[in-house]
């Protein structure tokens, strides 16, 4: 009689359960550095992110998130939980950003969310692949789909190509940030494409801040008379870096002395002609925050208004962040912190804690497994980074911290990263440096201690202290004092490069000897 009881209650919960299985909200920016989000101590003191400073208190906040280090691999890395080295078959081709992968070598995981029981949805922008995989990764998707519409790529912010569930696109007028907020509450809501009896992922793709950094109109007049301190080695030459960075040159003193932008990229629909200030290039991304800042806002109200809040997991990240003057770079792809370092919060005061700060560094990698680990599916194959609910849990705690490996390779993925090119030939300097700008790097960073390694014959390796040298001015690895350090650091790289399985650990250049 008891196991008839127990059967029969085991009957009536099992379905209630599966209802409670959380919904996750991934809200994904672009070029989003974490110095214009106000809940960073290190943003601009003028800076004001209200809604993302009510998501970290909230949440957990976490100091130091390296995400990627430019768009694409950013993406695909999210999609596959594989750094760029182990995502095999994905490939620029075409007129820029044309790309193109095999789903059956590339596989995306939305689609083993979709096998346990999850529906999935997808909103914004889709860099990743002519293919977007809608009705194999995508129950629900509205995109624009920037490698398919290679005339269109550049409209960031108005006219855009939008394809929806994978019909034709349709010129859609608006700005886009609004846009895509709009959309993603009418998914929340159930006002379109949401299955009432599914628990749900949503990953929205906003395309602010990136370049041509355009604020939303209401946002126009935002920070008015704002002056931005120079930033401390915005002019070459640096010493003790790579030659790559030792020299560049993205700036100049204009004619009233403050820093102008003469170098700067087209496609991207910067301004190369060095009439805006580094004052007035940095309140004009600010103000683009705004919009972003706002659609966080919007998304977190929705989910209260719905009464999903409490059982969803929101994440909020970027791809990665954006030099505006800092080592003389107007540029994203370089190692250091102000070019790639990324705001991350994840909140979900129902289980974890709210109003906390993770002072330990994390990675890209290491959001696909606290996804799957939160949701309570298993992993469809192994990835290369970490569940960081334990760290969620107890962020203060020093027993989850570990070294995060991030790794540079321009647009060249999988085995087309199994041998760096360092030949002289025109090919190959044209695979290992990114348009020209930055080459092919690993970088681990072990506390507040970060290790870069230019793969460049001949260069110095760098060590920074990031807790007293926070802007990486002094690279440590020219002192012999800390030669050791530097040491167990590189081969700290090179086992993490073994364990996630990179075969271009074989083919590393030799080093810049150690004084």
């Amino acid at each position: 009689m008891l196991r008839t009881v127990s059967l029969f209650a085991l009957f009536l919960t099992a379905p209630l359960i599966a209802e409670e299985r959380p919904n996750i909200l991934f809200i994904y920016t672009d070029d989003h550095s974490y110095r214009t989000v106000s809940c960073y101590p290190d943003s601009y003191d003028w800076v004001e992110t209200p809604h993302i400073d009510a998501l970290a208190a909230k949440g957990v906040r976490f100091h130091h998130a390296t995400i990627g280090t430019w768009c694409m691999p950013s993406r695909a890395m999210l999609l596959t939980g594989h750094h760029s080295f182990g995502i095999e078959s994905m490939r620029m081709e075409g007129d820029y950003p044309g790309s193109e992968y095999d789903p059956e070598k590339c596989r995306f995981w939305p689609s083993a969310f979709r096998e346990a029981g999850y529906q999935t949805a997808q909103i914004g922008k889709w860099h990743t692949g002519t293919d977007t995989g809608f009705g194999r990764d995508w129950d629900y998707q509205i995109v624009w789909n920037r490698p398919r519409y290679p005339e269109n790529s550049g409209a960031y912010y108005y006219d855009q190509l939008i394809e929806k569930n994978g019909a034709d696109p349709v010129m859609t007028g608006g700005y886009s940030t609004d846009n895509y907020t709009e959309w993603a509450l009418d998914y929340i809501h159930g006002r379109e494409g949401r299955d009432p009896e599914k628990p749900w992922y949503l990953w929205v793709c906003y395309g602010g801040v990136h370049g041509p950094f355009t604020p939303a109109d209401r946002h126009l007049d935002d920070y008015p008379g704002v002056v931005i301190e120079d930033p401390a080695d915005i002019y070459p030459p640096r010493e003790g870096k790579p030659t790559y960075s030792k020299n560049v040159a993205q700036w100049v003193e204009g004619s009233g002395g403050e820093p102008v932008l003469i170098k700067g990229r087209t496609k991207g629909g910067i301004e190369a002609n060095g009439k805006k200030t580094l004052s007035e290039w940095v309140r004009q991304v600010n103000q683009t925050v705004k919009s972003l800042d706002e659609g966080v806002g919007q998304l977190v109200e929705g989910l209260e208004q719905s009464g999903q809040l409490e059982n969803t997991l929101i994440v909020f990240t970027s791809d990665q962040g954006f030099a505006w003057g800092q080592h003389g770079f107007q540029v994203k792809l370089a190692p250091y912190d102000s070019n790639i370092r990324s705001p991350m919060v994840v909140s979900m005061p129902s289980r974890f804690p709210e109003g906390k700060v993770c002072q330990h560094p994390v990675g890209g990698v290491d959001i696909v497994p606290t996804i799957f680990s939160v949701a309570g599916v298993e992993l469809p194959w192994e990835m290369h980074g970490h569940d960081l609910t334990p760290m969620l849990e107890d962020p203060e705690s020093d027993e989850n911290a570990r070294p995060i490996l991030t790794v540079h390779t321009g647009d060249s993925y999988g085995s087309n990263t199994d041998v760096v090119p360092v030949g002289d030939d025109a090919a190959s300097q044209k695979k290992l440096y990114m348009r020209g700008d930055v080459p092919w790097w690993v970088s681990l960073v072990d506390g507040n201690q970060k290790y870069i390694r230019t793969l460049v014959p001949g260069e110095p390796e760098e060590l920074y202290d990031l807790a007293s040298d926070p802007e990486e001015l002094t690279n440590l690895a020219r002192d012999a004092a800390y030669h050791e350090r530097v040491i167990e650091l590189r081969e700290m790289a090179m086992t993490e490069l073994r364990r996630t399985g990179a075969k271009m650990v074989e083919t590393l250049p030799e080093v810049l000897p150690l004084p």
